[in-house]
């Protein structure tokens, strides 16, 4: 299989820089292909901006939905730009590494998720109508692609349980779950979280890849997170709310998930 890494930390000496580089070593000792993208020895730059398009006119009007759409569908992308989204094409699974920071993903990782789900591309795309409502949450370009979330965290397993004071960690990963993972069609796989990062020691670690590699050998195996498919029949088009008979107990989040 072909396994794409996005890789979201500014020092390769890291915990982060040291499971990146298991991750590399197991995947390929049993047969995978293994592509990184290292976004800061990468130097990505993240701002989605009218400088990306070359189409767009000193002082013109900048629509990054149009003109999103435009360059990709000209093939006028810059070249970083197309490159990664020629890697998303060729995995068969992404694994996204990075250290959760102000409860969300560092910045350059966002900025890559801005740049590369191009509209024509990650999003924007298939019918839109009374029956249907595009290709998204469950369809679309990485439909029949696996990703994984590889999350480090500072704090303790505790203050991300249900009644943590962080939140839950289902809670606080499901904007790149469901939003970025889920709407273009990935299967999203349950995240692999490393808690108290500061405090790993070598039993620590050796434990940490000891789990993150059985994770890893059950790439391919593991059920992915339940989430609905938009156009499946659990929503109403184009309201985009789930009909009143479907978990008509639940709300938030919880909703979004079958069984």
């Amino acid at each position: 299989m072909k396994v794409l890494i996005v890789y979201a930390h500014p020092e390769a000496r890291s915990l982060n820089g040291s499971l990146k580089d298991f991750m590399v070593e197991r995947l390929s000792q049993v047969g995978h292909e293994v592509r990184v993208s290292d976004l800061y020895a990468m130097q990505w730059k993240a701002p989605l901006a009218a400088d990306d398009f070359a189409h767009i006119e000193p002082g013109s009007h900048f629509d990054p939905v149009i003109d999103s759409q435009r360059a990709f569908e000209a093939g006028t992308q810059p070249d970083d730009i197309a490159a990664e989204q020629a890697k998303l094409l060729w995995a068969d699974a992404v694994l996204f590494q990075f250290p959760l920071w102000w409860f969300s993903m560092p910045a350059i990782l966002k900025g890559w998720v801005e740049r590369v789900y191009a509209h024509g591309f990650a999003y924007g795309v298939g019918e839109h109508s009374d029956r249907r409502w595009g290709k998204r949450y469950g369809e679309g370009v990485m439909a029949g692609k696996r990703a994984m979330l590889v999350v480090t965290t500072g704090g303790w397993a505790s203050h991300y349980a249900p009644r943590g004071i962080n939140g839950p960690m289902d809670d606080l990963l499901f904007p790149i779950h469901h939003g970025i993972l889920h709407y273009p069609g990935f299967d999203v796989l349950p995240p692999f979280v490393v808690h108290r990062t500061g405090k790993v020691d070598a039993a620590a670690y050796a434990r940490i890849t000891a789990d993150l590699g059985q994770r890893l050998d059950a790439l391919w195996t593991i059920a992915p997170i339940p989430f609905r498919q938009q156009n499946a029949g659990d929503y109403e088009i184009p309201a985009l709310t789930l009909r009143p008979d479907v978990a008509p107990e639940r709300t938030g989040f919880a909703a979004h998930l079958a069984g």
